[in-house]
């Protein structure tokens, strides 16, 4: 995680002057306990409090989903910061001028001026935009248009509503007296140019203006209704530019963020007005795409916040259509997918102003069918099941569906419902499924999470076995006391840890002493580069080890590790000892046997 763009000593000054307890708590309600702090973690949904914050080395640990870090790694996470970011961030909180040594060419430095003078020229129109609407008589038409369809000042002003003037050059003349570049704000796409190419007019005229913000807050585009009826088209979105690619930019996910990662989902909805109404309605986490369908960048920024996604669409054909290929998509990138359906002929901004934000939150939101049970419903549309032939093709449609689900419980839970519906067996559904397709064959990359999460970790929970516990408590030791560490490197003479996450560690951490650093929790997660290590480092750091272990202790914990290695080699040799077997190499099989007698004395 080091960066060379900003000093280590501008960096270090960053970390001690801001208390990580601070910033968390800016998050998350903490509670003092004992040495440490906690809370209910940010990351994942929980009940019971299992984010701890350590004051005296300045690190963070989740017991739960096993988040941890320092505090650069601890706004990295939640907002979604580079490091650069995060340290701007913190540097700015506690009045530390920071400078980024960045040798940019002469060119870079141009393209960065125009990137600030378009997000400049951005925040200032949605401001003005924003002041029209709710201040002046211009603006009062569309400001009565918005209160009648629902919206409240609350929202309007949550999410900056904006009206433009139903003029030609406007925002062409303001730009250009604030000295912004013409043909640079033609490039940011809120100017166009004529057709003679030497004159420019404002691309947005008298529409109600959605400003569209980047993950960080800043505003890169927008989006007019129109509020003439008639005028085309009935949305006018900022072009493709520099700051705006709309297959990137997810809308409202700047504000949703933090409600996402803490309910553990994100509510994608079709349309902006959607997002909005469900805002109203308590349903902070909702989300919406810039009139497109989920990319898969989109998927990739929302899988930084959760691995759940609710598709809440309109229930109109398209919006059923729509919501299936949108629930495959989202499966086939390894996450849970869920669809809340709503009553025929209503979208989410209908059915809020008819039966009001709770039903809204409870029937619809809270009762989203999961992704086999919206396929049967699905499947079910336009179905006679008085024809045999429909009958026929739903259920064989079905268990296609149910074949792709690797959770047998769940499997036969469906088919039960199934064999209920239609007076079927099981036990025919189980063998017509294995017909139609094999229960373990997943998606692509649904198949790679799943053999991911199948892999041996050496940090499940529970009893932990003693070889593991022991290189546990030697990483702890070495990470606490810089001389303690190479008095243990010198008992293991060479001998790498079983597990190589934990030999990773010790690797960097000796290169960590070696450039004159003292032991230090905090400034160490900087200095590793990988995320998955830090996650580690900040779990075997909140391990309570609070005496100075003996001679004997520190070769008792060696010791358990050079026995599994032992273990491992016998288990090998046992294997290849049976292969000689099968192969009727006797002589072989006597070698290793005799081998074998070897190495277990040793034990």
């Amino acid at each position: 995680m080091k960066n060379q763009l900003i000093p280590e000593d501008t960096v270090n000054e960053i970390r001690s002057k801001n208390d990580i307890v601070d910033v968390v708590g800016e998050y998350v309600q903490l509670k003092k306990q004992g040495r440490n702090y906690f809370g209910l973690c940010p990351f994942h949904n929980e009940n019971s409090p299992s984010f701890s914050v350590a004051p005296d080395k300045q690190i963070f640990h989740c017991f739960g989903c096993g988040a941890g870090g320092n505090v650069f790694t601890f706004l990295m996470d939640i907002e979604g910061y580079s490091f650069a970011e995060a340290a701007r961030s913190l540097a700015e909180r506690v009045n530390i001028p920071l400078e980024i040594n960045v040798n940019e060419s002469s060119e870079g430095q141009k393209q960065k001026h125009a990137l600030n003078d378009m997000y400049e020229a951005h925040d200032l129109l949605r401001k003005f935009y924003h002041h029209l609407l709710v201040n002046t008589k211009q603006g009062q038409e569309a400001l009565e248009y918005l209160l009648q369809r629902g919206f409240t000042m609350e929202s309007i002003e949550k999410f900056q509503l904006g009206y433009s003037l139903d003029s030609w050059d406007y925002v062409h003349n303001f730009l250009k007296k604030r000295d912004f570049s013409i043909e640079r704000m033609e490039s940011a796409g809120l100017l166009v140019r004529r057709e003679n190419g030497e004159n420019y007019f404002d691309r947005f005229r008298n529409r109600i203006m959605f400003p569209i913000f980047d993950r960080q807050g800043k505003t890169i585009a927008f989006s007019g209704r129109a509020l003439v009826k008639g005028d085309e088209p009935k949305y006018l979105n900022s072009p493709e530019t520099p700051l705006f690619n709309k297959s990137k930019v997810v809308y409202n996910y700047h504000l949703a963020r933090p409600f996402i990662r803490k309910k553990g989902a994100a509510v994608l909805f079709e349309g902006f007005a959607d997002c909005i109404s469900a805002d109203r309605a308590l349903v902070h986490n909702g989300i919406a795409t810039m009139g497109t369908a989920l990319t898969e960048q989109h998927i990739q920024l929302l899988k930084r916040s959760t691995d759940t996604i609710i598709i809440c669409y309109d229930s109109d054909a398209p919006g059923i259509e729509a919501a299936n290929k949108t629930a495959d998509m989202i499966r086939d990138h390894g996450m849970h997918v869920k669809i809340a359906l709503m009553p025929n002929g209503y979208d989410p901004d209908d059915y809020i102003k008819e039966f009001g934000e709770e039903k809204f939150q409870t029937d619809i939101i809270g009762a989203a069918h999961t992704y086999i049970s919206f396929k049967m419903i699905y499947h079910k549309r336009g179905k006679n099941f008085a024809n045999e032939g429909d009958k026929m093709d739903y259920i064989e449609s079905v268990l296609r569906e149910t074949a792709k689900i690797d959770s047998e419980v769940e499997r036969e839970f469906y088919l039960r419902q199934i064999a209920a519906e239609f007076t079927l067996s099981l036990e025919s559904l189980l063998n017509q499924q294995s017909k139609v397709g094999k229960h373990k064959k997943v998606a692509p990359k649904q198949a790679q999470a799943a053999s991911f999460q199948a892999m041996p970790s050496p940090r499940r929970k529970g009893m932990k076995p003693a070889h593991l516990k022991a290189e546990e408590t030697l990483l702890a030791l070495m990470l606490h006391d810089r001389e303690m560490a190479y008095r243990i490197q010198k008992m293991l003479d060479g001998m790498e840890m079983n597990h190589d996450d934990h030999q990773a560690i010790i690797t960097y951490l000796f290169a960590f002493y070696e450039e004159g650093h003292e032991a230090d929790a905090s400034l160490f997660l900087h200095f590793l580069p990988d995320a998955n290590l830090r996650k580690i480092v900040t779990e075997i750091e909140m391990m309570d080890f609070h005496h100075e272990p003996s001679e004997q202790e520190l070769l008792d914990y060696v010791n358990q590790i050079i026995k599994y290695k032992q273990l491992m080699v016998i288990k090998e040799k046992k294997a290849e000892q049976l292969e000689a077997e099968k192969r009727l190499d006797f002589i072989r099989a006597a070698e290793l046997g005799k081998e074998l007698i070897a190495l277990r004395n040793s034990l």
